[in-house]
């Protein structure tokens, strides 16, 4: 009976000292997930963010910018095999293409966060658009109103006029001596078919004539006039020396990248006004 009681109270004995030492397991890897006396939880987490843009000059390199939240460190990858830590990097593509940019954040306390955006490169299409200069003759510029119409030594400038005009405030004159012109290079594409459209108007009296050509390119000799002129128009609405008519000159650009627009009157006093050119 004594041997029972006494192997009794040793299996208990090990019973509760097998409880006690699964308690302390327990409680020593509890001791490495619980937060530490002191310790302060993240209350603000990095929260990954960022846009880009395209250079102007260079439309396959590309200006990242961070706006992450919160973030002390930055891991981009471009999509491309590339990749940088810099906060806001540039990254210059080889090709077109698609490329997934994703961008890993961190903070000091080991938080992170991520973000992914995909990014399309293609050329961009360029549209070219002509432009004459002060075509109303509307600037006040260094050469009172006359500015990009000088004409070197094709002929004597053009006078500025307040009325009567088409649109805006001035226009320009001619006066019936015709020895003065307008003239202005203008840049265009090759091959290309384009009209410059105007309006004038001529006193009743004596007979004459305004004279407008396009020339190939730019001319500083009267006497090469005759062989450079690309169209011409020969106008003599005489109708009203007030009421401006609206009229137009069409041409080919041919090999040529830049025109001149050239223009004068023959023995009758002539105004000139609202030109414009665009391409059909």
């Amino acid at each position: 009976m004594n041997y029972i009681i006494q192997s009794i109270s040793k299996n208990r004995f090990l019973g509760l000292a097998m409880i006690l030492l699964i308690g302390l397991t327990v409680s020593c890897d509890d001791r490495f997930v619980l937060p530490e006396p002191g310790s302060v939880s993240d209350e603000t987490p990095p929260e990954a963010g960022f846009s880009y843009a395209p250079r102007d000059a260079d439309y396959k390199q590309i200006d990242f910018s961070n706006t992450s939240i919160s973030a002390t460190d930055f891991e981009w990858t471009f999509g491309d095999g590339s990749s940088s830590t810099d906060k806001d990097p540039t990254h210059t593509y080889a090709t077109d293409g698609e490329y997934t940019v994703t961008l890993n954040v961190s903070d000091k306390l080991g938080a992170t966060n991520s973000i992914s955006k995909t990014i399309t490169l293609v050329e961009p299409v360029v549209t070219f658009e002509p432009e004459i200069l002060n075509p109303g003759f509307d600037i006040e510029g260094a050469d009172s109103y006359r500015d990009n119409w000088r004409n070197g030594d094709l002929g004597g400038v053009i006078q500025i006029t307040t009325g009567p005009i088409h649109d805006g405030v001035k226009a320009a004159k001619l006066p019936s001596s015709g020895d003065r012109i307008g003239y202005q290079l203008i840049t265009v594409q090759e091959n290309k078919d384009y009209t410059i459209r105007f309006h004038y108007t001529m006193k009743t009296s004596p007979v004459g004539s305004v004279e407008v050509s396009v020339l190939a390119g730019h001319i500083t000799d009267p006497a090469a006039i005759p062989g450079a002129t690309i169209s011409h128009v020969s106008l003599n609405d005489q109708t009203s020396a007030s009421d401006y008519v609206s009229e137009s000159i069409s041409f080919n650009s041919g090999s040529n990248t830049e025109i001149a627009l050239y223009f004068t009157n023959i023995d009758c006093e002539s105004r000139m006004d609202s030109f414009s050119i665009t391409e059909d």
